[in-house]
């Protein structure tokens, strides 16, 4: 199985330091959908891993969280792909949970559903903590430059992370190899 793990904001939509609370606030980075299609169609799995810390602090419900996740995976079908699996973290920091990035916990829930070995699979994230929750289970780390990830790009990064302008541009990267 070619497996690919994908954080989701600030890598497939737009973030916010106020947080993506609603629908109208998810906005897809322009390419995103098209490299998530594209890799699905070319024989991928594709996962998100997704710290939601918004549920718990109680700015959005699990029900809003859900339609964007739902519009995300429209999207992706509208082109002829697939998002095969999407676990998020809901609880704020304060909960000491083993799910919030960059606790690997859902790089488990992941491993466990998919029943796949993670060792040198892509992460593809905008932080540090996306990178070090892949690394914690032998993830291969890939840094993109969009949302947090030109601040992230000068900080001391995992040994061996590829740096991308967006995720179109890993899509790409995979699809040459």
């Amino acid at each position: 199985m070619k497996l690919i793990i994908l954080d989701r904001d600030g890598v497939i939509n737009q973030d916010s330091d106020a947080y993506i609370k609603s629908l109208e606030e998810w906005i897809p980075i322009p390419g995103s959908i098209d490299a998530i299609a594209r890799l699905s169609k070319a024989g991928w799995t594709v996962a998100v891993a997704t710290n939601q810390s918004g549920v718990g602090r109680g700015y959005y419900s699990e029900a809003t969280l859900q339609s964007m996740h739902e519009r995300l995976c429209a999207l992706v079908a509208g082109q002829g792909g697939k998002v095969d699996l999407i676990r998020y973290c809901p609880h704020s920091p304060e909960v000491g949970c083993d799910c919030r990035k960059p606790a690997p916990g859902l790089f488990h829930q992941i491993a466990q559903g998919l029943h796949a070995d993670l060792a040198g699979v892509p992460t593809v994230g905008d932080s540090l903590r996306d990178l070090q929750a892949g690394i914690a289970v032998g993830c291969s780390p890939f840094l993109v430059r969009t949302g947090k990830g030109q601040s992230t790009q000068h900080k001391a990064l995992p040994e061996g992370t590829l740096i991308f302008d967006n995720l179109a541009a890993v899509a790409d990267h995979l699809l040459e190899a």
